[in-house]
């Protein structure tokens, strides 16, 4: 009987239906991602306005990047225990939360308080959880290359959206609509978002007796084969760049010396680098060579990209930069989500999802100081040689690893 119901489940997943549920889930993604890019472009004038100087909005990202840090793990848990609807449904209220709260912000207080929604925030790795879920192994890693296209396209969406709504009509203009941008991907979910996306359902009382801030059945899925080599390979290769990102509006700012305008179509720019890289290379690539030979390469390009950026002098050698650095990124981010997703059963992608999640809240938490204090002393070279060391260093340990392996065999 339990056999013939969970068969008529993924029946009901089949199909057309399934691959509706995948498009919807990339259009809630865009959508997301674009109301985020648009609060990107509203943050930085609205914390200067209120007399934030550099110290105190690099306080306020790590803020942001604690309690994410803090949240990611147990969204991720509340998606396996109860559901991709459930999930994404408390998701996009929170981001509606946020956006409201943002739109009426007139003090430093407010600024921070407008931010604790951010700890239910996860639409993103929500996203990524139901796309692993409704995907075959073999055609993962391109199906969330997928959502990497839905990034490019909700970063250049939000980013002119956004400048553009802040300077016509105003910060609360913008912020609102990035709230009703935010209550449509809830009505998106409602709709088309089955309430389990799961091949294989635990037992109902199972589930009930697995507690939501249980660490250790988080930290659990650290003892299956392989992933713990896999999350500290995505920590130790993704920290220089990460801390790169968290820097970078100061390094536009000080060192390329680009006004708020030219910083945007430089946003642009990436945008659309990342939307090539993610629709018309990393699908192919996936489809064609085994993930251990990408990750590699994703490594090996990543200590390149350091170098360059270690020797670069002005914002054009940075634009010819940008597209190994995006190939690196993002074949790295979606090879390691794809194989930590197939490295633990089916029932616990939602929280592995929010454990890569927590790597980028890691970064956001701990770039703002190491990257100030690097900037500071070292200057913008520094980032670039610790980041080809680190990632030179990486590729020597996975292609020795490697090597091993096929001598096992």
């Amino acid at each position: 009987m339990e056999s013939n119901t969970r068969r008529k489940k993924m029946d009901s997943l089949a199909g057309i239906n399934r691959q509706r549920v995948i498009l919807v889930t990339y259009l809630i993604a865009a959508i997301d991602i674009t109301c985020m890019f648009v609060q990107f472009s509203i943050t930085p004038y609205l914390a200067k306005r209120l007399g934030f100087d550099t110290l105190w909005f690099g306080y306020l990202q790590t803020t942001v990047g604690v309690i994410q840090l803090l949240g990611g793990p147990v969204f991720g848990r509340f998606a396996d225990i109860f559901g991709a609807r459930a999930a994404l449904s408390m998701s996009c209220m929170a981001s509606v939360v946020f956006y409201v709260l943002l739109s009426l912000t007139d003090s430093t207080a407010m600024l921070f308080i407008h931010k604790l929604p951010t700890v239910a925030m996860h639409v993103l790795p929500g996203t990524q959880m139901v796309v692993a879920d409704l995907t075959e192994p073999g055609k993962r890693a391109d199906a969330l290359a997928k959502l990497g296209l839905c990034f490019g396209i909700g970063m250049i969406t939000g980013s002119s959206l956004g400048g553009t709504l802040s300077t016509r009509y105003g910060e609360t203009c913008a912020a609102c609509v990035a709230a009703v941008g935010s209550f449509v991907s809830l009505l998106l979910v409602l709709k088309f978002i089955p309430k389990d996306t799961k091949e294989q359902r635990v037992q109902e009382q199972s589930d009930k007796s697995r507690s939501l801030f249980n660490l250790g059945d988080i930290t659990r899925l650290m003892k299956y084969p392989g992933v713990a080599k896999t999350f500290t390979v995505k920590i130790t290769s993704g920290l220089p760049s990460g801390i790169f990102q968290v820097m970078f509006s100061i390094i536009a700012m000080n060192f390329f010396q680009l006004a708020a305008e030219q910083n945007g179509y430089l946003m642009a720019y990436f945008g659309v680098v990342q939307m090539v890289m993610q629709g018309a290379v990393i699908g192919p690539l996936t489809a064609r060579y085994p993930e251990s030979s990408l990750l590699l390469l994703s490594v090996g390009v990543a200590s390149l990209v350091g170098l360059a950026q270690a020797l670069m002098a002005n914002v054009f050698q940075f634009c010819f930069i940008v597209v190994p650095m995006m190939f690196s990124l993002s074949m790295f981010n979606v090879i390691t989500d794809s194989v930590l997703t197939k490295s633990v059963p089916s029932t616990d992608t939602g929280t592995m999802m929010g454990l890569c999640a927590s790597v980028q809240s890691l970064m956001r938490t701990v770039g703002p100081t190491i990257g100030g204090f690097l900037y500071e002393n070292y200057g913008v070279p520094s980032f670039g040689y610790i980041q080809c060391a680190i990632n030179a260093a990486v590729f020597i340990l996975l292609f020795k690893d490697r090597r091993s392996e096929k001598h096992k065999e």
